[in-house]
């Protein structure tokens, strides 16, 4: 495998850990400052904040990014440079002018938006008003994180990850600043969090903007017909669906835990939060190198490096994936007394977030597999396969978090996205298989055998540190965080030996370079 892509993954994965670093330390002062299950603030204002992001995911990150990237990498291969920044310019344009309007009608309609996305609110007086009030504050970030989401892909399929990968670090000190010295200051503390998430888009897109000039790609919108923006367009619109089925999952299950027990909806957030911390810092970060290169590749190189640079990406989303559920499973309740149980978030809020977080973690290697599988299509400009699959995983999780929510309240809702999250990877699989697409190499079943036996070698150690959750909940800071870091880098340890005793080669992980492979 090239250098360079591990490289650009090594760099998106640590500027994204900063991100989800800086993320939990937002969430930490969340807890303290909303708690969960106390007051009506912390569901008001994670479903206010939930609302822009979820069409965030379809418009920058989801449908869009999928659609964008392989057409501009073609551009930029087969095209000059001035053609390119003419599509750029269009695309800016028109892209703008639909999210406008889309944030104008949000703005507007805002309480139909809601009765829509969490009906049960309307049971609450209280909690629905304030709910509208926040989410019209809100809304607008759909505008400006869009547009840096298309300034990323931009930078990405330059090669210049770190950049696009460190921008949410900047939602995150927005937020807490928020939090910590706007917030105590206003007769509503909690509408600090609405207009810091305003900020913080603005903040963020106006970051991009210097290394697009650098680049020369900073575009003068234009709201013209053009033919890449058209192609772009027509295929987002199967993917609008087929790439954010995962949060059109948790959307649903918003809707359904809004009936439930006030705090669920924190609960799941918290939890969801966790589990997005491992997925971030690998699964993402790979997926979002293996996009641009996987484009390259099915413009400029032969079937053969297509397949073997999947097979390659799908080895280390396995071999990091199955380890970090296990993880997070056997020290759920660990982890989150050290890092919330702290002022308004309480002992009983730990408790009901561990349980969705173990259910959670369960699906993790089914959301990194999604990651990679998909962009094996979007790549080839094929967003209809994806979006078919999607509808069917979609109906199983409607299906199980029906089935699921009354015996299990809000853990049966996150045990059927985790289980819908399967369905979905392992029928992009099969069509990838089924089309040639994708031919495994040798050796995956013993390479599968030793992660398992690696990970239950880890897990089963972890679970006799862990030891019983009150010594947690009694324990100080400084002793969860020591108690907490010692076992997390004892399960590391125990899981790279075990992996190197049984014969896993790490030259072999990092060396798979193929001739045929771009560099």
């Amino acid at each position: 495998m090239s250098r360079k892509l591990l490289k650009s993954t090594a760099v998106t994965g640590g500027m994204t850990l900063i991100s989800r670093i800086t993320g939990l330390w937002r969430d930490i002062e969340f807890a303290k400052f909303l708690g969960a299950s106390t007051t009506v603030n912390a569901d008001a204002f994670y479903v206010a904040f939930a609302i822009p992001n979820f069409f965030r995911r379809i418009f920058g990150e989801g449908a869009f990014s999928q659609a964008f990237v392989p057409v501009f990498t073609e551009y930029d291969a087969r095209n000059g440079e001035r053609q390119t920044r003419l599509f750029v310019s269009h695309m800016t344009g028109v892209f703008a002018l639909v999210l406008f309007a889309v944030t104008l009608i949000g703005v507007l309609a805002a309480p139909a938006v809601l009765m829509v996305l969490a009906p049960g609110f309307l049971q609450d007086a209280e909690k629905y008003g304030l709910t509208v009030q926040m989410l019209r504050v809100t809304f607008p970030y759909l505008l400006f994180i869009s547009l840096v989401s298309m300034a990323a892909g931009i930078l990405n399929s330059r090669g210049r990850f770190a950049a696009a990968a460190f921008t949410p670090v900047l939602l995150n000190l927005v937020l807490i600043g928020a939090v910590v010295w706007v917030a105590p200051r206003l007769q509503q503390p909690v509408m600090a969090l609405a207009w810091g998430v305003f900020i913080a888009g603005a903040v963020q897109l106006l970051f991009q903007l210097p290394f697009l000039w650098k680049m020369r790609m900073l575009p003068r919108p234009r709201v013209k017909r053009h033919e890449g923006v058209a192609r772009v367009f027509k295929l987002m619109v199967p993917a609008i669906f087929g790439s954010s089925v995962a949060q059109i999952n948790l959307l649903v299950n918003r809707i359904l835990a809004s009936y439930l027990v006030t705090g669920s909806i924190s609960w799941l957030y918290y939890s969801d939060r966790l589990m997005e911390f491992p997925l971030g810092v690998f699964g993402i970060a790979l997926a979002t190198v293996i996009l641009p290169t996987l484009s390259k590749t099915h413009v400029n190189a032969g079937s053969e490096a297509f397949s073997r640079l999947l097979d390659w990406a799908l080895r280390w989303a396995v071999l990091i994936a199955v380890p970090a559920s296990v993880g997070l499973v056997v020290l759920a309740a660990p982890i989150l007394t050290t890092l919330f149980q702290y002022g308004a978030f309480n002992a009983f809020d730990v408790e009901m977030t561990a349980r969705a977080l173990m259910a959670f973690a369960l699906g993790l290697t089914g959301f990194v597999l999604v990651k990679i599988l998909a962009p094996g299509f979007f790549a080839r400009q094929d967003t209809m396969t994806p979006a078919k699959i999607a509808m069917i995983a979609f109906g199983c999780n409607i299906a199980l978090s029906l089935l699921l929510v009354y015996p299990l309240q809000h853990v049966g809702l996150a045990l059927a996205i985790s289980l819908a999250a399967f369905v979905n990877a392992a029928l992009l699989y099969r069509v990838l298989r089924k089309r040639g697409v994708y031919t495994p190499l040798p050796g995956w079943g013993i390479f599968l055998f030793r992660i398992g036996l690696a990970s239950a070698v880890m897990g089963a150690v972890l679970w006799w540190g862990a030891g019983d959750i009150q010594a947690w909940l009694q324990a100080a800071l400084l002793e969860r965080i020591l108690r907490l870091s010692f076992w997390v880098i004892i399960g590391i340890l125990i899981y790279v030996g075990v992996l190197l005793f049984a014969g896993v080669k790490p030259r072999e992980l990092l060396l798979r370079k193929p001739e045929q492979m771009l560099d």
